[in-house]
């Protein structure tokens, strides 16, 4: 069956793992994500109802935007992806201006633009909060207007939350399934992977998360964590079934070297009584 692509462009998506994880969610009422991402795990599945959530509060203000004004925003978002504002210094007027930019439907617009034309799809931003990536030079950025639709309809089935992990987790109940998507695991203790929103998700809050699906289970809810295959992984998910998926990306460390590497899905599934 074809799949749903996400219409943000977005580093560690999980478009290219959907069988896999498909293959291993557990059945269940609603599917929450504390780390929503693009949403290709949300938009491919087909639970009841869903709760998304993210601590960037850009990222789920653009998503209730899309759900709730769905034809207003595509018409204003499809104003920036003409050929006169894909050039550089168009570009960094325009991401100044989301950087003092508060009015919600303009800020969500400005977002959309800037995840297509800059760099790589990056959402990075500096220490003052101000969105720094810089100009992507894309000869003609893609205007995701079916993908757009598309998101807002399956969203009618889905609330959308700025919160930490901790805080989204807690709303699980027994028909629940969660499916947790963590920024990577450093590769190495060098390798600078550990970047998330204007924070760091440190091994210490990888541990954590470990343990609240451990706590989760032996409460009957299961969940599926997606990371690196590493041997910390391996050992914060010691409770899980493991199931190794043959992707061997190659992923750019420190220094310039390309290191290949798997990814590990761990299932935490109850055991029946």
């Amino acid at each position: 069956m074809k799949k749903n692509r996400a219409f943000l462009k977005w580093a560690g998506g999980k478009y290219p793992l959907l069988n896999d994880i498909e293959k291993h969610l557990p059945d269940g009422e609603c599917l929450i994500e504390p780390f929503v991402g693009a949403g290709s795990v949300f938009l491919n599945t087909r639970y009841s109802r869903y709760i998304l959530a993210d601590i960037n509060s850009d990222l789920i203000d653009l998503y209730n935007i899309v759900k709730t004004r769905t034809a207003e925003y595509v018409e204003a978002a499809r104003l920036m992806f003409v050929p006169a504002n894909n050039n550089a210094e168009i570009y960094y007027q325009l991401r100044s201006e989301f950087n003092q930019c508060r009015e919600p439907l303009r800020r969500a617009v400005l977002f959309l633009y800037l995840n297509r034309h800059g760099y790589n799809g990056l959402c990075r931003y500096n220490l003052k909060g101000e969105f720094n990536v810089p100009f992507g030079r894309y000869k003609k950025p893609y205007f995701p207007e079916a993908e757009l639709k598309h998101f807002a309809l399956k969203a009618q089935s889905a609330e959308f939350y700025c919160m930490s992990y901790e805080e989204c987790m807690a709303m699980a109940s027994k028909d629940s399934v969660v499916y947790c998507d963590p920024p990577y695991a450093p590769l190495s203790a060098t390798a600078n992977f550990t970047a998330y929103h204007t924070n760091s998700f440190t091994p210490d809050q990888q541990k954590h998360l470990a343990e609240m699906a451990e706590k989760l289970v032996s409460n009957q809810i299961p969940v599926l964590i997606s990371n690196h295959d590493t041997p910390d992984t391996r050992e914060w998910y010691k409770e899980a079934k493991h199931f190794q998926v043959k992707v061997r990306r190659s992923i750019s460390s420190n220094g310039g070297t390309r290191k290949k590497v798997d990814e590990l899905l761990a299932l935490y599934r109850p055991t029946t009584p």
